[in-house]
């Protein structure tokens, strides 16, 4: 069975969402150890263009594996 492009996409978004929250914690964790100080909303903004980056990524890649498959 073949996925659409939407669900293709409500994949990626799902996925990555579960990742924002993880890339968040993981920043707070492991930033003061290399001896970067951000606050909690330059980890938040920051994780939100690293999630943004991240849907794309995801759907192009879906996309092009289902081209293949195909």
């Amino acid at each position: 069975m073949k996925q659409s492009r939407a669900m293709s996409l409500v994949e990626a978004v799902a996925n990555v969402a579960v990742g924002y929250g993880v890339a968040v914690v993981t920043q707070v964790l492991i930033f003061p150890v290399f001896g970067l100080h951000t606050t909690l909303a330059q980890n938040l903004k920051m994780g939100a263009v690293f999630t943004v980056v991240s849907i794309a990524r995801s759907f192009a890649l879906r996309r092009l594996f289902e081209a293949i498959r195909t």
